[in-house]
């Protein structure tokens, strides 16, 4: 089989396609961030962790930084902290246009600290990694759907609700799943 060039999925939501029940992925939608051929490195965008940035990180950070929610971002790394960052201007996003991947607590101050009125900033514990080649096994094996990412799916839709507001964007038979029950065993 003739392996075709490589095709980066940065700025892609991977989305547990119903096969990973049981897994820590389950019912994840995870935003690729980074994508070359030496890996991936993703943020589940619907994992929250039921604590506030305050209560976890121990840096002085702006009150409305604090406040926040934390996610998990995946089961690596779980002392990792990265964070997205959007604004309605932002020419050199590295993840989508307008959406930026950062990991430095300094960054995370600026932001906090400035007065855009369309900054958004959601912060995440721990990451989602995959080495050379590790997902597009994953991919192969039919375990995830791929679907184009935007800032709404980062910061509009509540994480309880974006499995399947993504499911039902992406239509068809994915629409039966997103209304399905999370546990099948009873049919």
């Amino acid at each position: 089989m003739e392996e075709g060039p490589f095709k980066s999925l940065q700025g892609q939501l991977l989305v547990d396609s119903g096969s990973l029940a049981g897994s820590f992925f389950n019912r994840t939608v995870v935003l690729l961030c980074q994508h070359n051929e030496e890996g991936a490195f993703g943020l589940v965008l619907n994992r929250p962790m039921d604590k506030t940035v305050g209560e976890m990180i121990v840096e002085d950070l702006p009150e409305r930084i604090q406040e926040q929610d934390l996610s998990i971002g995946g089961p690596v790394q779980g002392q990792a902290m990265s964070f997205l960052h959007a604004d309605d201007y932002l020419p050199d996003a590295n993840v989508i246009p307008n959406l930026n991947l950062e990991h430095s607590i300094d960054e995370l101050l600026e932001i906090g600290n400035s007065f855009s009125s369309t900054s958004q900033v959601r912060i995440f514990a721990g990451y989602s990694g995959w080495g050379s080649g590790q997902l597009e096994d994953e991919l192969q094996r039919n375990s995830w759907l791929t679907h184009p990412a935007s800032v709404d799916h980062v910061f509009a839709i509540p994480p309880g609700q974006l499995w399947r507001a993504v499911m039902l964007e992406m239509g068809g038979v994915h629409q039966l799943m997103a209304n399905a029950p999370d546990d099948l065993s009873w049919n």
